[in-house]
């Protein structure tokens, strides 16, 4: 199983998107730029989340996308799922024809309950984490690197003392 660059463009997306909720939309090309995600792929991705109603578009000036719920209530499988990636370790699709029909021992291979079973902890895994522990997560890594910005800038000053 890989997670390929549509799943990983489409998470880093969202997240740009909802870290800038409450704002007015986003446009697709602020996030292409942002993130250096091509423009035309991005719009590739959104007309995918739109159609599962995870973004909602606005039109005209001053228009883009905003969330269409809540960031809570978005996972990171829904993220995925919409837009058609697979999340599938095993190498037959889960239909159990791992193997040529004309293999010995039929067509399901030795190792297909491991991959189904990592399928189902990858999905788990994917369906507990929210948008919104996504955006938390950035702000908290903005905060410290501005803390530690900050820290770096300290000028120390003292003051010299004549002796009279």
């Amino acid at each position: 199983m890989r997670l390929t660059t549509k799943g990983r463009f489409a998470v880093t997306a969202m997240i740009d998107l909802a870290l800038r909720q409450g704002k007015g939309p986003v446009t697709l090309s602020a996030i292409s730029e942002r993130q250096e995600i091509s423009l035309s792929y991005l719009e590739q991705l959104f007309g995918k989340l739109r159609r599962h109603q995870i973004v909602e578009s606005v039109r005209g000036p001053g228009g883009g996308y905003n969330l269409a719920r809540k960031a809570e209530d978005v996972t990171v499988a829904d993220i995925i799922i919409a837009v058609d990636e697979p999340l599938d370790a095993t190498q037959c699709g889960g239909k159990e024809n791992c193997h040529s029909p004309d293999h010995e021992g039929g067509g399901r291979c030795m190792t297909h309950d491991l991959w189904s079973t990592l399928n189902a902890k990858m999905v788990e895994y994917l369906d507990s984490v929210s948008l919104k522990d996504l955006v938390d997560q950035q702000h908290a890594q903005q905060h410290a690197q501005q803390k530690k910005t900050l820290e770096q800038n300290v000028v120390v000053m003292h003051r010299s003392h004549l002796v009279a």
